[in-house]
């Protein structure tokens, strides 16, 4: 059977977790690994073992733990919903992928700031998540911020098997029925 590992790739509020959840509803034997909920989760429960500065270590554990096991123990396509915007982090993940017989698929969320912003000031979403930041306009101007640096950068069709790009909420619909279309057609 194809396995599919389908990673999103975006700022905060374009729509990351929202579009995991739908397709996971829509696409068969599937599951969602969304690093928000590790990050409430360790604020939850284990306050004190995050680090203080530099990268949240003990969340990205947790989730290549929970990577892992969903990789050698289960037979389900992955639905990986985080920013992953780091280049080096990205392309580590995709190669671990390919590794292990994934076809690898990216999504990226393309919306101007001024959406993201509009999203972010009509959010109700919990901020349990957050280390840093306190609030969800500091994580997008650090996100423009790191857009700056040379590990950052928008990803492009030859780092994947297959590649869409959302740029307006009306095309979700359509990638969805996309990438269920692949599993259902190859698979």
């Amino acid at each position: 059977m194809k396995r599919l590992a389908i990673i999103t790739v975006g700022k905060t509020h374009s729509g990351k977790t929202t579009f995991a959840k739908e397709l996971e509803q829509q696409l068969n034997n599937s599951i969602v690994i969304d690093q928000d909920t590790h990050a409430e989760f360790i604020n939850t429960y284990y306050k004190s073992l995050r680090p203080t500065q530099g990268p949240n270590t003990i969340k990205y554990a947790i989730t290549n733990t929970i990577v892992d096991y969903a990789v050698e123990m289960t037979e389900l396509h992955l639905i990986l919903s985080n920013s992953n915007r780091n280049t080096i982090g990205r392309s580590k993940l995709l190669t671990y992928f390919h590794d292990k017989g994934f076809e690898t698929v990216l999504v990226y969320f393309d919306f101007p700031d001024f959406i993201l912003e509009e999203r972010i000031h009509k959010s109700t979403r919990s901020k349990a998540i957050f280390r840093t930041a306190s609030n969800f306009v500091e994580v997008l101007n650090r996100q423009n911020a790191e857009s700056k640096q040379d590990n950052i950068s928008n990803p492009t069709e030859g780092e994947v098997d297959y590649f869409f790009v959302i740029k307006d909420s009306t095309e979700v619909h359509s990638v969805i029925e996309k990438l269920v279309a692949l599993y259902t057609n190859g698979g």
